[in-house]
């Protein structure tokens, strides 16, 4: 396919240099050349539908979670649009590849579960399924931005850009990557 025929995320974005590192998530980060990532549902009523559902996508769904952005899909879609392109001004690399390193970089690997028995709970360390490692590391980022955008003067376009930076490089100062280490801390500790 030519330069003129590939399709790109938003226009702009391709997928075709993007490499996933963590062989474990490689399944479960979908980046299928699409225009605009809007699925509609479709993989709703499919197990492990979501899998296949596009990164960006996924980012976009936590991103209208609770509060005012709430079912806002046009508006969660231009928020991570300018993020990418704020991403993309500051690093000069592509934002789906920060993306992709920044979900590696904030999945946890193991994390706790509550086993009773005989009446007695306590918490047993398990490890993590990768598609649970994805929603995780997703929403750690997203709440990350969410956190630093709550009563700040600076637009949560540029909070999350922040934020998928700091997790791609795995700086402890990230929101992501300070509750993934506190998830296999606490997991650490239940073994």
């Amino acid at each position: 396919m030519s330069e003129a025929e590939e399709i790109k995320v938003f226009g702009k974005w391709s997928v075709s240099g993007v490499e996933v590192r963590d062989p474990g998530l490689r399944a479960y980060l979908s980046l299928t050349p699409r225009y605009l990532p809007h699925s509609s549902g479709r993989h709703e009523h499919q197990r492990f539908g979501k899998a296949k559902v596009h990164i960006v996508e996924r980012l976009i769904n936590k991103m209208m979670r609770p509060g005012k952005n709430a079912g806002k899909k046009m508006l969660a879609t231009a928020i991570v649009k300018s993020a990418f392109e704020i991403i993309h001004l500051k690093t000069s690399e592509n934002p789906l590849q920060i993306l992709v390193r920044a979900i590696e970089n904030a999945a946890p690997r193991e994390e706790i579960t509550r086993i009773c028995y005989g009446g007695i709970v306590y918490p047993q360390s398990v490890d993590a399924a990768p598609q649970r490692r994805v929603d995780l590391a997703l929403r750690f980022i997203t709440e990350g931005a969410r956190i630093a955008s709550f009563s700040n003067r600076k637009p949560i376009e540029e909070c999350l850009a922040d934020e998928l930076i700091t997790a791609a490089q795995g700086d402890p100062k990230s929101y992501a990557i300070q509750r993934k280490e506190e998830v296999e801390r606490i997991a650490m500790s239940a073994r």
